[in-house]
């Protein structure tokens, strides 16, 4: 039995796939899912930054908006330190059943942070760990096709304004192969994340 289910998350492509995984697995247990983004110090800690700290927090709000939406707990943490130590020791901290990460990011600095610290979670982990590899193409790659499908998304769900109606709050950003697109409507500000592998909008209505 699987109660609690820990995807690490580091905002690149190469998560995406170990995010599905992750909800699919905590849905058919009725687990608990853990969204944990770490940002690097140490040897690292060059890539460490108000930019790192802001999409960390996108990265595990991305999987908050989907286990909501699957009826899926959920608990999210962001935590400075080296990767693998960081995982591991939330892992234990937490008492979590399994971890699901995704093997390699799809290029550059993506594939050697990912791959690597999978590999050591894998070797020192006393959970079991589920790797999965990153096999899809990213169709949306333009910031301003995420924005019309988010904008289209939003005129389909409130019927009552048009989809060059809505003002972008900021500029549409990147995460886990997802584009995160902040509007304005009439009825409040909203998140729409457009799948950047499978082009699909999904709304996360921002409280005031």
């Amino acid at each position: 039995m699987y109660l609690d289910v820990l995807v690490p998350t580091d905002g690149s492509d190469g998560t995406r796939r170990s995010i599905s995984h992750g909800l699919a697995i905590a849905e058919q247990f009725d687990a608990t899912i853990h969204a944990l983004s770490v940002v690097p110090e140490g040897p690292l800690g060059t890539l460490q930054s108000d930019a790192a700290i802001d999409a960390a927090h996108r990265a595990v709000e991305r999987i908050e908006t989907e286990a909501a939406q699957n009826g899926v707990d959920s608990e999210t943490a962001i935590e400075q330190g080296i990767p693998h130590e960081e995982i591991l020791a939330y892992a234990d901290d937490h008492d979590v059943d399994m971890i699901v990460m995704g093997t390699q990011g799809r290029t550059g600095l993506d594939r050697v942070l990912v791959g690597s610290v999978t590999e050591r979670v894998v070797r020192m982990a006393d959970t079991p760990v589920v790797t999965v590899r990153l096999t899809e193409d990213v169709r949306i790659g333009d910031a301003d096709e995420a924005e019309r499908i988010a904008r289209e998304a939003v005129a389909a769900e409130e019927k009552s304004i048009t989809a060059d109606e809505p003002t972008v709050l900021e500029a549409p950003h990147r995460t886990s192969a997802s584009w995160i697109v902040p509007l304005e409507t009439e009825s409040g500000s909203v998140h729409v994340h457009v799948d950047a592998l499978s082009g699909e909008a999904r709304i996360a209505r921002r409280n005031e």
